[in-house]
């Protein structure tokens, strides 16, 4: 297909910069030089934000960078065969053979198969050797459009003899290169190991779902997906596996026989079913401990909660943004006895400030029944959701907050999975999860919670609350130090889920003008949340030579990563070096914490870093302040301890090893 590439897209063993950056910059330039795309810097910076997400070295020395951009007019390929090889994140060492694949926003699906087709092709080492033998550029244009123009390969005839059976799902953000080629992978490792294999890609130039009769017969199935998995309860009892879309292209084999061993393994996780209920779920639901499942069910709620707190906190932020603190008293009148086309003396501002603060009020209402609707949904699945969210409900009616929510929501899942659990003629059966579930559910959740729980919930929720809001100088800065702690000790694990949920779990008895402790802890948390990141980025940037050359790319992204609250961005470094890293991090985060509570900082927002400055109020200069003096903190702290306090040898020599 010459209208995808031509020779002027291609570049042979050339040194192009010893980076992956340097690579697809140059490749950028050669395509919008080519006249087939509009910006070379547009194109190299989407092609590098999907880099980030995922390394694109693939097995056998290639690399295949790829993104859709709007700077892309034609959709392209731009080829370089690398004098020296560059590191794209593969497991077996750098890259010579890189692929540039350049789609439009709206590329047709006929293109993306040509270039899903070209990324499964480099999987096949007879041409692979061919690109590295080419002598020309012309030469490898045609090997290109020689393979894009084959007609797919005839399916395999059924076995003989009874192999394992083994379906698989791929799947990418991106849906180009990552998809098929994991697909591909998986499919030769499965041939050489004697599996039946079939697989259905979810790219983007299109999904054939795989026929239910092999889904049927697997035993079992492999999901390496990015991205959530179209009409999974398909695969519903079946036993899985499932990874990121790189460990299929990188881990093949294993994964096929991780599969295997799941497949003979009673106890190995299954595909839930899309209407479970809690009596069939997998075992190993079944048999975690209290503990445990109290965790899973708390996290669940909260991260269910969390789209009704941010889309309320930001609205009611935005409400005080154009109608003034004064709304709070004005927009129940403005939006009863005013419309848009008869304005309050107030102005269409005032007006629009009590639709947003309104909206936002009606969103942050759902907080506690959604926390306790999602919480029994962890336990209970789908019949658990009425009665949990009734039970918040009533939780929120007797004043008893988000503790009361999470405790009904506990109790309506534990009741509804017991419910579950009852044998009832067959008869019956059809009416449990819509009818007697619900009904018996909520019936023994909210009425334990009017007759007996509500009530002392609502007097502790009311003792927490007072004792928040009295808080003042040393016991506000210590909390702020243990939350900022929390934040970053695992970064992004347990218990940085736990202040978070503590803090997000607050935000509904918050309040600017009567209440607000919990605001100030919210802001202490995202602020401490944002320092690791930051601070690993700054320390890359200022010392360059004290991190490896993955790790000065990855601080390149932790730059906007720490800015939008995302403390994950900071995991590369503590894994590579957690000694050093986390208690620098530490540090730097509780020190935020305890300035962001000792300078009453407010926040409504429960995410979004300072992006989300307008939900803070006047306040949101000392957040930038706070945060950047712990970011400070923490990377001169991890700078001085990768300068001055050694490794075991064996690691040094390791990471040296890594490095060079």
């Amino acid at each position: 297909m010459s209208d995808l590439i031509e020779t002027r897209l291609v570049t042979l063993d050339a040194h192009l910069g010893s980076t992956s950056t340097d690579v697809i910059k140059y490749l950028a330039q050669q395509i919008t030089q080519a006249g087939r795309a509009a910006s070379a810097a547009e194109l190299a910076k989407h092609a590098l934000a999907r880099e980030a997400k995922t390394a694109t070295g693939v097995p056998g020395g290639i690399a295949i960078p790829h993104c859709r951009s709007a700077a892309v007019t034609v959709p392209t390929l731009a080829m370089a065969r690398l004098g020296t090889p560059v590191d794209f994140g593969a497991k077996d060492g750098p890259a010579d053979l890189v692929f540039f694949i350049a789609a439009p926003e709206g590329a047709d699906k006929e293109h993306l198969k040509l270039l899903s087709k070209l990324a499964r092709a480099l999987v096949k080492k007879p041409f692979t050797a061919a690109l590295r033998a080419a002598r020309s550029n012309e030469e490898i244009v045609a090997l290109v459009s020689e393979v894009l123009s084959d007609a797919p390969a005839a399916p395999a005839a059924p076995a003989a003899t009874a192999r394992p059976k083994i379906v698989a799902v791929t799947a990418c953000p991106t849906g180009i290169a990552h998809t098929y080629m994991a697909a591909d992978y998986l499919a030769q490792a499965a041939e050489e190991l004697g599996i039946d294999f079939a697989v259905e890609t979810q790219g983007s130039s299109g999904s054939k779902p795989l026929d239910p009769a092999l889904i049927t017969q697997a035993d079992a199935v492999i999901f390496a997906v990015d991205v959530d998995v179209r009409d999974q309860s398909r695969f519903a009892g079946k036993p899985v596996i499932q990874v990121p879309v790189k460990r299929g292209v990188d881990e093949p084999e294993k994964l096929l026989k991780d599969a295997l061993a799941a497949a003979k393994d009673p106890a190995a996780r299954k595909v839930p079913a899309g209407n479970e209920t809690a009596n069939e779920r997998s075992t190993d639901s079944a048999s975690e401990g209290f503990g445990a499942g109290l965790k899973r069910a708390l996290l669940t709620g909260v991260s269910y909660m969390i789209p009704f707190v941010a889309g309320g906190g930001l609205l009611i932020a935005l409400g005080f943004l154009l109608g003034g603190y004064a709304i709070t008293d004005a927009a129940d009148q403005y939006l009863t006895e005013n419309t848009l086309f008869n304005l309050p003396e107030a102005g269409l501002l005032a007006y629009l400030g009590a639709v947003a603060f309104k909206i936002g009020g009606l969103s942050m209402g759902f907080l506690v029944p959604a926390l306790g609707g999602y919480i029994a949904y962890a336990y209970a699945d789908r019949p658990g959701i009425a009665p949990g969210f009734t039970a918040g409900a009533v939780a929120g009616f007797m004043g008893a907050g988000f503790i009361g929510g999470i405790v009904g929501g506990v109790i309506a899942g534990l009741a509804c999975r017991w419910i579950n659990s009852w044998t009832v003629p067959r008869w019956l059966r059809g009416l449990m999860p819509v009818v007697i579930v619900p009904l018996l559910g909520s019936i023994i959740a909210s009425g334990l919670m009017f007759l007996f729980l509500g009530g002392p919930i609502a007097q502790l929720t009311e003792a927490l609350n007072g004792w928040l809001a009295g808080m003042s100088g040393t016991a506000a800065a210590i909390l702020g130090l243990v939350l900022g702690l929390m934040m970053a000790i695992d970064l992004g694990g347990p218990i940085n889920k736990v202040a978070y949920s503590f803090a997000v779990a607050g935000l509904g008895a918050g309040s600017v003008a009567e209440n607000p402790a919990p605001l100030m802890i919210m802001a202490a948390v995202m602020a401490a949340g944002m320092v690791p990141p930051l601070a690993m980025a700054l320390a890359t940037a200022v010392s360059p030579k004290l991190f490896t050359g993955a790790e000065r790319e990855n601080g390149k992204a932790a730059w906007l990563l720490g800015a939008a609250f995302i403390s994950e961005g900071a995991i590369p470094f503590a894994a590579a070096d957690p000694l050093r890293v986390i208690p620098a991090s530490m540090v730097g985060a509780g020190v935020t914490g305890s300035l962001i509570m000792s300078f009453d900082v407010l926040s409504q927002a429960p995410h979004g870093g300072i992006f989300v400055f307008f939900a803070m109020d006047s306040t949101w200069p000392m957040f930038l302040v706070a945060t950047v003096i712990g970011t400070l903190v923490s990377a001169a702290l991890v700078i001085i301890l990768k300068k001055y306090v050694r490794k075991a040898p064996a690691r040094a020599a390791e990471e040296a090893k890594a490095a060079a």
